[in-house]
């Protein structure tokens, strides 16, 4: 296969507006890029037609990642297309406030088995190809700063973070030495809906670099933690150093 002399990197959620980002980044940075997305085809199709650009054998596939056969399915997909993975970066994820005390079931449904579920059995399958290879691969997952703070209208959605926070640990205990486990976590970034109402200059404020982050601040982590071979079970923020306030 010609994809087996480039490095292959998997991503969750590949439509969304940080994880094409990261697709299409990665893909100029010369990785293969297979890349899921759950119900913006349109979108995703324009997304791959930038990333083959960059490596025309890229493809991506349709993805549930709450539901595990879904996952199972494109795992499959992926092998049949590919015969390694290098870096594995399960970015979908779901976002949206639920104020207590009224939070319903189906809406910790939509945010834990999308955000902790999926994210789980996409590391646990990514985990059983990357083991079998004779070199060192990563898994890079996306948390958020909230993990460490207390926001009174997400709770099932921090809980959710928190939660990939402690696999991330988990797994790169289990994996070690041949899989390098890592989490990014971002803080407020400009690509976010909610930052288009005029609320940038009021979180600037708490923001130490006195900036909202941008996808490349992001992108900078990620290359980071692809290319450093004596990092794993970290979890690195990318906030500006909100934390410190």
């Amino acid at each position: 296969m010609a994809a087996a002399e480039k490095k292959v990197c998997f991503i969750t959620g590949g439509s969304g507006r940080l994880g094409s980002r990261i697709a299409v980044s990665l893909a100029e940075n010369g990785y293969s890029v297979f890349f899921t997305y759950n119900r913006a085809q349109e979108k995703a199709g324009e997304i791959l037609e930038t990333v083959r650009a960059f490596t025309p054998e890229s493809i991506m596939t349709q993805c549930d990642v709450s539901k595990v056969t879904d996952i199972e399915n494109t795992f499959r997909t992926f092998m049949e297309h590919f015969n390694r993975l290098d870096l594995l970066i399960p970015s979908a994820s779901s976002f949206f406030s639920t104020p207590l005390p009224d939070v319903t079931e189906p809406a910790w449904a939509s945010l834990v088995d999308t955000n902790l579920k999926g994210t789980f059995f996409t590391m646990q399958a990514g985990a059983r190809i990357m083991k079998k290879q004779p070199f060192v691969s990563r898994i890079i997952t996306m948390t958020d700063i909230s993990a460490d703070l207390v926001w009174k209208g997400f709770a099932p959605y921090t809980a959710s973070k928190t939660a990939v926070q402690h696999l991330t640990k988990v797994f790169a205990k289990v994996f070690a030495p041949t899989i390098l486990v890592n989490s990014i976590a971002p803080g407020a970034v400009t690509i976010s809906p909610e930052w288009s109402n005029g609320k940038l200059a009021e979180l600037s404020k708490n923001i130490p670099l006195k900036r909202i982050g941008e996808p490349d601040d992001i992108m900078d982590a990620i290359l980071f933690l692809a290319t450093s071979s004596h990092i794993t079970g970290q979890v690195i923020n990318v906030d500006g150093g909100r934390l410190l306030n």
